[in-house]
């Protein structure tokens, strides 16, 4: 399904897969960010729910706050966020809230589902992104998912 993406998007994709293998390294649940803007200006972010004992701190929306401070509303319309795996609702929530007028991801959220036992007892919350941007105006561009195997790696053995 990587064949509809520019070379930039899965230089960038691999870059959020990347920052998925740092955050597990750094102790966290293994999950990364991209943000690039129209003209070319990244921003990075990964997951640090487990070191900031923070459970909204997921790579996107570390990643939203990081852009909100430092990247001007309009240009967040134009821009594109890469992420490692398929946000959650609260995620897709702050992004689209952010005004972020494209998201690509790697992982499915229902390929995390399988690979993934959840360390809370079975805990879930299968509501795919586009479902949640589905039901937002102004549209929320979404493609993936891609890399699925690569993006799949910095998660076995970990959950």
């Amino acid at each position: 399904m990587a064949d509809d993406l520019a070379p930039t998007d899965l230089v960038h994709l691999r870059r959020a897969i990347e920052l998925s293998t740092l955050a597990r390294n750094h102790g966290n649940h293994p999950f990364g960010a991209v943000l690039v803007t129209a003209d070319g200006r990244v921003l990075e972010a990964e997951n640090t729910v487990l070191t900031d004992r923070d459970v909204t701190a997921h790579a996107e929306t570390n990643l939203v706050r990081l852009a909100w401070r430092e990247v001007d509303a309009t240009e967040l319309a134009a821009s594109t966020l890469y992420t490692s795996c398929e946000p959650c609702a609260m995620c897709a929530g702050a992004m689209f809230w952010a005004g972020i007028g494209r998201m690509v991801y790697a992982l499915s959220g229902r390929g995390l589902i399988a690979l993934a036992e959840s360390e809370d007892g079975g805990r879930e919350l299968d509501l795919p992104s586009r479902e949640v941007f589905a039901h937002g105006v102004p549209v929320v561009a979404v493609s993936g998912p891609h890399l699925e195997d690569e993006a799949a790696e910095p998660h076995r053995g970990f959950w």
